[in-house]
């Protein structure tokens, strides 16, 4: 026997084996086929997830045991179209799943810019810093960790992180101040 036909002999006799008459059955609900697809494929984005839907729906309403056959058509059009939503919340899940593998929301390009622009400003004002803040401040900005910085300067990496602690207070201090002027 061939694979195929092994497949639609089984799937026949689990119709018939849930009391519904094989034949007739399937007429009536290929009947739906048409219009069932030009409803879905109007709120689907392709063909191939139309038609998926639309055969997800047909095999729900064959292993349903108690449908009644006057109510075929809406039964039908309701499991396809919450076929539909549930394509979407998947879709949606998918999305949401990206974002957070790739760290976040995609940044929009007027916020980079801005941030660009944050940080030169930033870097001009630890260029006002005094002595060994300024120091520790331009180094980290140029990726040097503070324990290399402590080492470099040959102090201790306490008194380091103490400067670097300093330094980014009066940073603070510099930028509450300038956006108290600009708003004020």
């Amino acid at each position: 026997m061939k694979p195929i036909a092994g497949c639609i002999s089984f799937v026949r006799s689990l119709v018939r084996r849930m009391h519904l008459c094989c034949d007739s059955f399937w007429t009536e609900v290929l009947q739906h086929r048409e219009r069932l697809l030009r409803l879905v494929r109007r709120r689907l984005p392709n063909l191939h997830d139309a038609e998926d839907c639309v055969q997800e729906a047909m095999l729900r309403a064959a292993t349903h045991r108690d449908l009644d056959r006057d109510r075929l058509g809406p039964f039908l059009t309701t499991v396809a179209m919450r076929l539909c939503i549930d394509s979407y919340r998947e879709r949606e899940r998918w999305q949401r799943l990206l974002l957070r593998i790739t760290d976040g929301e995609p940044e929009m390009l007027e916020e980079a810019v801005c941030d660009q622009e944050f940080g030169r400003w930033l870097l001009r004002q630890a260029g006002q810093l005094r002595g060994r803040e300024r120091q520790v401040m331009l180094a980290r900005a140029d990726g040097i960790s503070i324990a290399e910085f402590a080492r470099i300067n040959q102090i201790s990496v306490k008194a380091a992180e103490g400067a670097f602690t300093r330094g980014r207070a009066r940073l603070r201090h510099m930028c509450t101040q300038s956006l108290g002027e600009s708003c004020g």
